[in-house]
């Protein structure tokens, strides 16, 4: 991987990159998956062993973090230890134990001519993937897009560069030994936000886009890119308690949805809550979020019902927090709280707590989301809890892959047609 300075000029540059993925890329979807499995497993062990040479690369990044303003929590997200890197190991070991998907038959059968027509799978072929700045994304983004026979161009943050290139050397390094091609997996080592910009001008050799960050970052590189996107998009993420529902458990099921890890993307941001329960329900919830010093930001309803409440904006029922605020609102009823969700929402994950089937059926079949979750928490939306192993991220996308978006769904297919001398007349 070519990891220096360019000294080319900054459009020369990202096309040689480009260029060179799509070099890689052919021989990656031949590659045997044992060879990728091999590249996988001395990964893993490559990052133990440089574990002081990437917490030294960390520390610099660390060093720069508060120019840049980074709030706690992401300061949080950027650092690794020795655990952290052991964990970043160990998620490259579960991704080689994954099965490969690239020749997979998806669906065969015989013509009455007799041709043959087999379905299958098989990679996309170079990824530009543009992400935020977490070091442990930058391993298991590459680990996935080779494991599923792709070249990946991986554009980080800024304030990850020295963790993020510290991390690829060593992926770099031993793809060679294991012997995949050197441009499997590349990193742009600019931090110019102008790189951005021209590869994804480049769709003669990039084939898709694949954004993971904020509005501003989405929204770019869907006015700009020229190859296909498949968003990772904000996650506000909403909690509809029903009518029926039991008060414990959606006292229960907000609160994890919130408070487990409130910087994630399936994270509730929203509470909606029919009228008919507010009263005895709304008071043990807030108790609960209170609790967590989890800011109430509520209606004119809900805040009557609800101590030490902050009057809700406009702007607050499409707000990703990714921290200690709640929205909540009081609806009239279930097909209420769909409108509310499929206007404010972002198509990611979305639960419904109740003990009534029909609305539960009207629930999941009204709201345009990702994922809908009839009374388990939005936290599930995981490609690992579904079991479907690792994920780049949540795509809400409806083309070309929706929800948690692994190895699969990072392939494509093609009709293989046999025949024994058929020509069509």
């Amino acid at each position: 991987m070519n990891t220096a300075a360019p000294t080319l000029d900054l459009a020369a540059y990202c096309r040689d990159t480009a260029k060179r993925a799509k070099e890689a890329s052919a021989e990656l979807a031949t590659l045997d998956a044992e060879i990728k499995n091999r590249w996988l497993n001395e990964s893993a062990d490559a990052l133990v062993d440089s574990v002081d040479q990437i917490i030294t690369a960390n520390a610099l990044d660390l060093a720069a973090a508060p120019g840049y303003g980074l709030t706690d929590a992401a300061v949080d997200r950027l650092r690794l230890d020795a655990d952290r890197i052991g964990a970043i190991a160990t998620a490259l070991r579960e991704i080689s134990m994954l099965a490969d998907p690239v020749g997979e038959v998806l669906d065969g059968f015989t013509r009455p001519g007799g041709l043959q027509i087999l379905k299958k799978r098989v990679p996309l072929g170079v990824v530009f993937f543009i992400y935020e700045s977490r070091p442990n994304v930058t391993a298991d983004a590459a680990a996935i897009c080779v494991k599923s026979g792709n070249a990946v161009i991986l554009r980080g943050g800024k304030e990850a560069i020295h963790s993020s290139r510290a991390i690829v050397d060593l992926l770099t390094a031993t793809a060679e030994n294991c012997g995949l091609p050197a441009a499997a997996v590349q990193l742009v080592s600019t931090t110019d936000r102008a790189a951005v910009g021209e590869f994804l001008s480049l769709h003669e050799s990039i084939d898709v886009a694949i954004p993971r960050g904020g509005e501003g970052l989405i929204r770019r590189v869907t006015a700009e890119a020229t190859m296909p996107v498949i968003k990772h998009f904000d996650g506000n993420c909403h909690v509809y308690v029903d009518q029926s529902a039991d008060v414990q458990m959606a006292a229960k099921i907000v609160h994890n949805a919130k408070c487990q890890r409130m910087g994630v993307c399936n994270a509730c941001e929203s509470l909606l809550i029919h009228e008919s329960i507010a009263a005895a329900a709304l008071p043990v919830i807030a108790k609960r979020l209170q609790a967590e010093s989890v800011e109430i930001r509520a209606d004119q309803a809900a805040a009557a019902l609800i101590p030490d409440s902050v009057p809700a904006t406009e702007a607050d029922w499409g707000t990703e927090y990714l921290g200690p605020i709640i929205s909540v609102a009081v609806v009239r009823s279930v097909d209420e709280a769909i409108r509310h969700i499929n206007r404010y929402g972002s198509h990611h994950t979305d639960a419904i707590v109740t003990r009534d089937l029909a609305a539960a059926e009207a629930f999941t079949a009204g709201v345009d989301s990702s994922a809908v979750m009839v009374n388990a928490s939005t936290r599930f939306n995981d490609g690992g809890v579904f079991g479907l192993g690792a994920e780049i991220g949540i795509s809400t996308d409806k083309f070309h892959a929706r929800g948690p978006c692994g190895l699969r769904e990072l392939t494509t297919y093609k009709y293989i047609v046999k025949g024994d001398g058929q020509i069509r007349t």
